[in-house]
């Protein structure tokens, strides 16, 4: 039961003022602030990550970039959840090193009066006055956290390795970089260079007082916000708990406060970011551990016992303040766990018109005996009894997954189990990959990756081609429906044409028009559609992956959805801590 009044409970006290900091960035000859750039690799807790970066970059004196050839520091987000995307980095690596030694290359040529070899020109900046003169490289992120000083070996080239919980030291760090990089100037020898690292993971670090900065380039239609770090769920196949470390929630009005301000600036959509989303928990007052492991969705279970505590916020009440704040913003979440679906959180999503019915219920298998080597913590019976809870209480509501084939011991039949999995559910979206072995997980120390690498791959064309034909049949159905669709701009592949997505996340193209404009003083007066705008579309035809449609009108979701008059409270009884029937 959450308190009458305010919002859902939530403490209004204002957060403190970022820190500032005491370094300067610059160049001694010009005093142009040193430059950065961030390459941000993985999921979208990463751009997130990334976002807080360039804040606290800035912060200290330091300026954006968009272009790498121009950047003194360059920095990669890094991923580690499979071995494929640590090989991406790698390859990034070699590139970025291959970017240092042609500015060094053209540096020479310019004291020496040499001509520059024509294969070093690719790698400059076009303006070659804005060649930098020193290149530091940073590994950031997750990556950073499991390898650590291996990173720091000659040949990588690297100068900084951070792990995701010591960003507020990077200023620091680079420093110190720096400044052992401008006493080896005239050696030119990077490789002796003084070396940084901070991979102290947090039992509190969630970066609330820090205002994310986007990359150049980005607007403002759509946003991340961070709500939580870390996991306690310990999956037997996942790095994160060893890369992001424990579970911590942010302070709840932070978030309602950072949404207010993205609404301010423009944005239309707001998604909540989470390692496990939905097992958002800001403790607050005396905490204890529950007496189960019973999880909030039924028949689920927790890894160990959860912290509880008397006056917390839990994620529907999030969900619920968040909903709030604009009744013309939608809110979606991701990466949420099954076992963190209580009916509350179910019916205030399929009543609250702004809370996106689209929802991503990673299954990872459609077996009960994979998904307890697993640790997953549910059966596939009772991950079913979930669905079909949500498709009674939720209106339109679109599915996406996450799906792991060849873990450890899987057998044919366990993979014709995952399978069936889909063609009962049919997801409207699915996230398919190959199971590779990450050290320090469980399955790294209890189970043989048994599974041949043929055997994987044919397995996962086979869940591939049957998603696809699920997916495909499945959107037939759309062909005819009224979908309210934020637009997001001209289409690739015909700017005549418009993208956007419903509600229900599905992507829908559509020629653009001239519309009467409800919003001008002449009632002749049109408009073409743009970035931004809320339209009234029909489905004339789908695809797998896509729809396409027509154009009826410009709308709102309160007049989509009926609403007499659009509201900030009283909308619904979830204020209360009622349930509605």
């Amino acid at each position: 039961m959450r308190p009458e009044g305010g919002v859902s409970g939530i403490d209004e006290s204002q957060t403190d003022p970022a820190p500032s900091y005491d370094f300067s960035f610059g160049h001694a000859d010009t005093r142009r602030p040193l430059s950065f750039y961030v390459e941000t690799m993985g999921c979208q807790m990463n751009v997130s990550d990334s976002e807080i970066v360039n804040s606290i970059l800035m912060k200290a004196g330091m300026s954006q970039t968009s272009d790498m050839k121009e950047a003194d520091v360059l920095l990669v987000n890094t991923c580690s959840v499979r071995d494929n995307a640590e090989r991406k980095v790698w390859e990034r690596l070699n590139f970025y090193n291959s970017i240092r030694k042609k500015r060094e290359q053209f540096h020479a040529t310019k004291r020496t009066g040499k001509i520059l070899d024509s294969r070093a020109e690719n790698g400059l900046p076009g303006d070659r006055s804005k060649t930098p003169t020193g290149t530091t490289i940073g590994i950031l992120g997750c990556m950073a956290e499991r390898l650590k000083t291996k990173l720091l070996e000659a040949e990588k080239g690297v100068d900084l390795v951070v792990g995701p919980d010591a960003y507020r030291d990077l200023p620091n760090l680079l420093t110190q970089v720096l400044r052992s990089s401008a006493n080896e100037e005239e050696e030119e020898d990077h490789t002796n260079s003084n070396k940084a690292v901070n991979v102290v993971l947090s039992v509190d670090e969630t970066y609330a007082d820090i205002s994310p900065v986007r990359n150049a380039g980005v607007d403002s239609l759509k946003a991340f916000v961070s709500i939580m770090r870390g996991c306690n769920n310990m999956c037997s196949y996942c790095i994160v708990p060893f890369t992001r470390g424990r579970e911590r929630s942010r302070e709840a009005q932070t978030i309602v406060d950072e949404v207010r301000r993205l609404r301010d600036s423009g944005c239309k959509e707001v998604t909540l970011l989470g390692q496990n989303v939905n097992s958002y928990n800001y403790l607050k007052g005396e905490r204890m551990y529950a007496k189960t492991r019973d999880a909030k969705t039924e028949d689920f279970m927790n890894i160990a016992k959860p912290m509880i505590s008397s006056e917390g916020v839990d994620f529907t009440a999030l969900v619920d303040a968040v909903s709030m704040v604009d009744p013309e913003l939608r809110v979606r979440f991701t990466s949420p766990h099954p076992k963190d679906f209580p009916d509350d959180l179910v019916h205030l999503i399929g009543e609250r018109h702004n809370v996106c019915s689209y929802v991503h219920l990673p299954a990872q298998s459609g077996s009960s005996e994979v998904l307890d080597r697993m640790r997953r913590g549910y059966t596939r019976e009772a991950y079913l009894r979930l669905v079909e809870k949500m498709r009674n209480a939720i209106p339109d509501l679109t599915l996406s997954t996450d799906i792991i084939v060849g873990f450890c011991g899987e057998t044919e039949q366990q993979h014709e189990d995952t399978l069936s999995l889909m063609r009962e559910v049919v997801y409207d979206q699915a996230f398919m990959f190959k199971y590779s072995t990450r050290e320090r997980t469980h399955a790294h120390r209890n189970y043989e990756d048994d599974v041949p690498e043929k055997v994987k791959s044919r397995r996962l064309s086979e869940v591939i081609s049957t998603f696809y034909d699920e997916s495909e049949k499945k959107n037939l159905s759309e062909i005819g429906k009224l979908h309210l669709v934020l637009v997001e701009g001209p289409s690739k592949k015909n700017q005549a044409e418009l993208v956007g997505r419903s509600c229900n996340n599905k992507k829908i193209i559509f020629p653009s028009k001239a519309l009467r404009d409800n919003q001008a003083s002449s009632s002749s007066s049109r408009a073409h559609p743009s970035r931004g705008d809320y339209v009234l579309t029909r489905v004339t035809s789908s695809s797998a992956q896509s729809l396409r449609g027509e154009l009826l009108d410009f709308s709102t979701m309160a007049s989509f959805y009926g609403l007499a008059q659009p509201t900030t409270e009283g909308y619904s009884p979830f204020l209360k801590g009622e349930m509605r029937s």
